[in-house]
């Protein structure tokens, strides 16, 4: 039995009391997420923390993918999406965090597409339907295999960081993010549960409770109002022009 959380969005404080709420009724349980811990909410730097103290296994995210590139390369295209998708969050909530910085996008590097296991099979965006074939249910027991084809999908617009397809039936539960949905939405045809509920709209962040390709229960948290309040981003932005400006006049 698994616990599998949903987008975070730097949406800390949602995601502490969603935490607590799981071990409360789960204690021994492993915990697992689907990636997009950072952007558009405050609280990116927070969220990363809270995830390496707790040992939760996430999953790589389109908005880590990004930010990734970016820091590689910031003219490439998918350097540049990271520009338009909710990026200044992420970087002002590293103010004067330089280690912080280092340390967590190393972690993020090393975020795995998916985890193929006994309960389910975790990723981002899912493993779209125009791939049935190539997913057989004796190549789901060749974790080498099912890597090397997945890593080869990893950057197209139907992979499993970005498709919005109907998702494959690979004969185990495929549990995803990416897709917001008011509530959890389980896909019968394509036995796939999306649990993204858009915690950074102002929704709620959704955790689902896995077992054996069985949805045993859904815990959500409505996101907390602290998570919504943009005045810390905007404070922070500021700021950092005052210190701008105020470094120019030193220059001068």
């Amino acid at each position: 039995m698994i616990a599998v959380i949903g987008d975070i969005h730097g949406c800390f404080f949602t995601f502490k009391e969603l935490y607590s709420k799981i071990i409360d009724l789960y204690p021994e349980i492993e915990i697992y997420q689907v990636g997009d811990i950072i952007d558009r909410g405050p609280y990116s730097r927070e969220a990363i923390s809270f995830i390496i103290e707790n040992s939760i296994r996430s999953v790589l995210g389109n908005h880590e993918q990004m930010a990734l590139e970016f820091l590689k390369n910031k003219d490439s295209s998918l350097g540049r999406a990271w520009l338009y998708n909710g990026y200044m969050p992420t970087l002002l909530s590293y103010k004067n965090y330089q280690d912080d910085f280092n340390n967590h996008f190393e972690f993020l590097s090393k975020l795995p597409l998916f985890y193929n296991l006994s309960d389910c099979l975790i990723s981002h965006a899912g493993i779209s339907k125009s791939y049935q074939n190539r997913f057989k249910e004796v190549l789901l027991n060749d974790e080498d295999q099912l890597k090397k084809i997945i890593d080869n999908l990893k950057r197209k617009d139907d992979g499993i960081l970005w498709t919005r397809d109907r998702l494959a039936n690979l004969g185990k539960l495929q549990v995803v993010g990416h897709t917001r949905m008011i509530e959890p939405y389980f896909d019968k045809e394509a036995n796939a549960l999306f649990i993204d509920t858009g915690a950074i709209g102002g929704n709620k962040l959704s955790c689902a409770i896995i077992e054996k390709s069985s949805i045993i229960e859904i815990i959500s948290v409505e996101t907390k109002e602290e998570d919504l309040n943009y005045e810390v981003i905007f404070n922070k932005i500021n700021n950092e022009k005052e210190d701008n400006a105020s470094e120019k006049k030193d220059i001068n």
